[in-house]
């Protein structure tokens, strides 16, 4: 029983654990972003990168890590950002980022899209796509 009990504290322990966030881009966008811009990005306030292109960010839908992007980058839980947006939305002043499932997803998707920027978790990190910030 005891082993039990240890077992399962360990357990939830490292649930507890938090991940670090990678922000990706395409490997061809040669923008540089800093952290204000990454949340001006995403928060809708920033439409495109500093060399003119429009900017066509993805998040996470109900992850682990968008709760840790949330608060860590953009300031807000995960329930605050989604009334942030479902406001801009009523009231015509927004369209907020594409949602995806998974951190594979938003890879595959920062890949194919050389406009694109999105978060995952820093250990998901592959070649497809270029690591422009960790938080």
């Amino acid at each position: 029983m005891k082993k039990l009990i240890l077992a399962s504290a360990l357990s939830l322990c490292s649930f507890g654990a938090l991940a670090e966030v990678a922000v990706i881009v395409n490997p061809s966008n040669a923008n540089a972003l800093d952290a204000e811009t990454i949340k001006k990005i995403y928060l809708g306030k920033a439409k495109s990168f500093d060399n003119g292109n429009k900017v066509n960010p993805a998040t996470q839908n109900g992850t682990a890590i968008a709760d840790e992007f949330n608060s860590k980058v953009v300031g807000k839980s995960s329930s605050q950002l989604n009334a942030y947006w479902s406001k801009l939305v009523f009231t015509g002043k927004g369209t907020p980022p594409e949602k995806f499932d998974s951190d594979q997803a938003v890879i595959d998707f920062v890949a194919a899209n050389g406009d694109s920027i999105g978060y995952i978790d820093s250990s998901k990190a592959t070649d497809k796509v270029k690591v422009i910030a960790t938080f």
